[in-house]
């Protein structure tokens, strides 16, 4: 990957960690959100490069250096929200140890993906140019963002999510307001209906919680 790495495109999201045991998670893409280079990535644009590498195929590095591979992505998918990620940081090596300390304290807290687009359409009013197919090789761990919304949301520790971060869950993915929220994590999902004029979107709420509750759910053994 030496090579083909010096032609690829990058796009830098920021991340959010827990100390952990290396395992973390986040969004490496936000779909339709405009970046500092006036890019936007839209829905489904990984889909092809995905069902052709799967997460096994997508490198985990450190500021995009093809000789510093500092991990493995153990789950990479899209959503409604962007492009969510899944991955293990090697303690076996000293570059892993490194970038987790920093993850840890702070010092790091970037995603960045480095892709080949495919397919893309520029908008000649706003002169945003809106990635449609995406060819993606890897993500890294970077320093700086590029793309704002986007983070590392979770170094594991192999424990259960905290009611505070299973809030920002709703909030951010299931869209309730931050009462609903704190309603659900007290009283469970029927309380959501009770607070609501009807109950028409319920089903739609439980099936985005439920994928919430799941996502963050620790990682068991090594992966």
């Amino acid at each position: 990957m030496s090579t083909d790495a010096k032609s690829l495109e990058h796009k830098f999201n920021r991340v959010e960690l827990e100390a952990g045991d290396g395992t973390i998670s986040g969004y490496a893409s936000v779909f339709g959100a405009v970046d500092l280079g006036r890019d936007a990535v839209e829905r489904g644009a990984f889909a092809k490069s995905l069902a052709a590498r799967g997460a096994g195929g997508i490198r985990m590095l450190f500021q995009h250096n093809p000789d510093e591979v500092i991990g493995r992505w153990t789950a990479i998918r899209e959503n409604a929200r962007g492009l969510y990620v899944e991955g293990r940081i090697s303690t076996e090596v000293a570059k892993g140890r490194e970038v987790l300390a920093l993850l840890r304290n702070g010092g790091l807290d970037g995603l960045s993906i480095g892709f080949r687009t495919v397919k893309a359409k520029k908008e000649a009013r706003s002169g945003v140019r809106r990635i449609l197919e995406a060819d993606l090789w890897e993500i890294s761990v970077v320093t700086f963002p590029m793309l704002p919304q986007a983070r590392v949301t979770a170094v594991k520790a192999g424990r259960r999510p905290t009611a505070r971060e299973f809030e920002r869950w709703l909030v951010r993915d299931a869209g309730l307001t931050r009462s609903e929220a704190r309603a659900v994590i007290a009283r469970g999902f029927a309380s959501l209906g009770r607070r609501r004029d009807g109950a028409a979107g319920e089903k739609g709420l439980a099936k985005t919680i439920r994928e919430a509750a799941r996502q963050l759910q620790p990682t068991r053994g090594t992966r």
